[in-house]
C-alpha cells in the first residue's frame, strides 16, 4: 500500500510546484477589467500605470499590484451641530472611484488597496465635510435648503478627495435626523402655517362670493332702471295685451267695450306685474 501512495503524493507534490513555479516564475501579469496595475521592482513601485491587458514583468524581481478603479459605494453617518446648535444626525452615501491617471501615486502615497484609500481618507473626510456645512445652516435651513446644503458638502468632500486620487461621482444626504423636541417644534409650526394659509383661503374665497354678489346686484338694478327707462305707451299695451287672459269683461248691454291702451300709465302697468 504505501509503495502505492508515495509515488502518488510525489506526482502531486510535483504538480503544485510545477504550478507554483509557473505562477511565480511566469514572465508575465494579466491586469483585468476594471482595475489598474502598478509593477514594483524589488518593493520600489513604477510611476507607470498599467491598464487592462498583459504585460510583460521579470520573474521574482517584479511584482504586478492590482487596484480596482469602478465606482463604489459608501455610507456614512455621524453627529454634527448647526448654526442654532441644534443636534442634527446627518447620514449620507457617496459614490466614488479611483482616478486611474492617479493610481501610481495613490499606491505609494496613501495604499496598496482601494480600500486602504477609503480608509484613510473617504471616512475621515466624509464627517469633517458635513460638520463643517451644517455648522453654516440652522437647523430649519437644513431642511428648506437642503440642495445647496448637499452641494456645499459635496464641493468640500471633493476637494479632499481629489488631492488623493479619489473621484466623487454622485453625492446625496439621505437623512437629517433632529432631537425629538426639536421635530415636534418643527411639526407644530408647519401645522401653524398649513391652518394660517387655509384660514387665507377662506377669507379670500369669501370675498370674492360677496363681490360676485354685489355685481350681480349691481347687474339686476341696472337692468332695471334701464327698463324703466325704456318703457313707453307702446310697450305698457303691449304688455297689458300679453298678460290678457282672452276674456272680455261682462257688460250689461249686447256691444263690446273698446280699451284705449293709450290712457294706461306706468302706475298702473307696474301693478299689474
Amino acid at each position: 500500500m504505501n509503495q502505492i501512495n508515495i509515488p502518488f503524493f510525489k506526482w502531486i507534490v510535483g504538480i503544485l510546484a510545477a504550478l507554483l513555479l509557473a505562477t511565480v516564475l511566469a514572465p508575465f501579469a494579466i491586469v483585468p477589467a476594471g482595475t489598474r496595475g502598478v509593477m514594483t521592482t524589488m518593493g520600489k513601485p513604477s510611476e507607470n500605470v498599467y491598464s487592462e491587458g498583459i504585460h510583460f514583468r521579470i520573474p521574482i524581481i517584479q511584482q504586478m499590484h492590482l487596484m480596482d478603479v469602478h465606482i463604489s459605494k459608501s455610507e456614512g453617518e455621524g453627529d454634527a451641530a448647526s448654526k442654532d446648535l441644534q443636534q442634527v444626525r446627518v447620514k449620507v452615501a457617496v459614490n466614488y472611484h479611483l482616478d486611474s491617471a492617479m493610481v501610481a501615486k495613490t499606491f505609494r502615497d496613501v495604499g496598496q488597496t482601494t480600500d486602504d484609500v477609503v480608509a484613510r481618507i473617504l471616512d475621515p473626510a466624509r464627517p469633517e465635510a458635513f460638520k463643517a456645512v451644517t455648522a453654516l445652516f440652522t437647523a430649519e435651513e437644513l431642511i428648506t435648503k437642503r440642495t445647496l446644503v448637499r452641494e456645499q458638502i459635496a464641493a468640500l468632500l471633493r476637494e479632499k478627495m481629489t488631492r488623493h486620487g479619489l473621484i466623487l461621482d454622485e453625492f446625496a444626504i439621505v437623512n437629517f435626523a433632529f432631537s425629538p423636541s426639536f421635530t415636534a417644534a418643527i411639526e407644530a409650526k408647519v401645522n401653524a402655517e398649513q391652518a394660517n394659509l387655509k384660514a387665507e383661503r377662506d377669507l379670500l374665497r369669501i370675498r370674492v362670493e360677496a363681490e360676485q354678489k354685489v355685481a350681480s346686484a349691481r347687474a339686476e338694478a341696472e337692468s332695471l332702471r334701464l327698463q324703466r327707462q325704456e318703457v313707453t305707451p307702446d310697450v305698457l299695451a303691449l304688455r297689458t295685451i300679453e298678460k290678457w287672459d282672452g276674456h272680455l269683461p261682462q257688460v250689461t248691454g249686447g256691444a263690446v267695450p273698446m280699451m284705449d291702451f293709450s290712457k294706461i300709465t306706468k302706475k298702473d302697468m307696474t301693478a299689474t306685474k
